[in-house]
């Protein structure tokens, strides 16, 4: 079985969807369709039993699974740690970012890299759906993301930065012209919804309701910035997002309105706690030590 062959085994073992596995290795669902069945042509057995609405795993495609991917991972480290020495790098510290103000927060990655000149220091956008995958399947080691994170299995570290929230809306939105809205404005017009996150972790970004007990509709599921600015910029929705958007995502066709009764977000970093080594604990004392940087508006 060649390498390839076992990557895509492996993605539609965990995804189980052959569109979802063809999406993350920028793949047609044929390609991958393909590489499952060559590969249960040489083992002669099923993989995975599969109908119009499920794909599941068989019993040899279980046990080829959990043999796999020891191997796969150990090759992977392997291979990465020969192309870190090449680049006289002896480690790795990989943070995903779901805030997208990575220019602002430059005083911390320059300060971590001047301590630690040996670490290769790799920022990665992180989507806010499925928002803690990418740390619990070890593809990244932080998350920098906005608190409250209650997950069990996850530390909370320092903060980075708060942000004031702004409402998106169209240019041609009825609050267009206002000087500013109300929590209680809000939850007259559709907000954007996302799928799967935790519900507490939505409501710390957008509350489910006014503090007068308005329901705030959740609108369209998106799955990122552009689908959602799209949505904005047609009435479709308004949505409340962080003040640094307002200047990463500029765009003729949306106004940003302050928000007067909401508190600032605080975005602060996350890593899985069975992971946690001396690069996280180096990276968070780096935030400690140099503090909230301050919010640019």
């Amino acid at each position: 079985m060649e390498l390839r062959d076992i990557e895509i085994f492996l993605t539609l073992a965990a995804e189980l969807h052959f569109g979802r596995t063809a999406e993350r290795l920028h793949v047609t669902p044929a390609r991958i369709s393909q590489a499952i069945k060559k590969q249960e042509r040489q083992i002669g057995a099923l993989l995975f039993d599969r109908t119009s609405r499920t794909v599941r795993l068989t019993p040899v495609g279980e046990q080829l699974r959990d043999d796999l991917r020891p191997l796969y991972a150990g090759l992977m480290d392997s291979m990465r740690r020969a192309k870190l020495a090449a680049r006289g790098k002896t480690a790795r510290l990989r943070i995903g970012m779901m805030p997208v103000n990575t220019h602002d927060l430059r005083p911390y990655w320059a300060t971590f890299r001047t301590h630690h000149p040996y670490c290769e220091l790799q920022l990665r956008h992180a989507a806010f759906v499925d928002p803690f995958g990418v740390l619990r399947r070890g593809e990244a080691d932080l998350l920098v993301t906005w608190l409250p994170v209650e997950e069990p299995d996850l530390t909370v570290g320092p903060a980075l930065f708060a942000d004031p929230r702004l409402l998106a809306v169209a240019a041609d939105h009825e609050l267009a012209g206002r000087s500013a809205v109300s929590v209680e404005d809000i939850a007259h017009f559709r907000h954007s919804g996302a799928r799967p996150v935790p519900a507490y972790w939505e409501d710390g970004f957008v509350p489910f309701q006014t503090p007068r007990g308005y329901p705030i509709e959740r609108g369209p599921l998106v799955t990122n910035m552009d689908e959602l600015l799209s949505l904005v910029s047609i009435s479709e929705i308004v949505n409340v997002l962080p003040a640094h958007s307002a200047r990463y995502f500029s765009r003729p066709d949306i106004t940003w309105l302050p928000i007067t009764d909401l508190r600032a977000l605080t975005f602060g970093l996350v890593w899985r706690t069975e992971a946690e080594n001396d690069l996280i604990r180096a990276f968070a004392r780096v935030v400690t030590d140099l503090g909230t940087l301050p919010t640019r508006l």
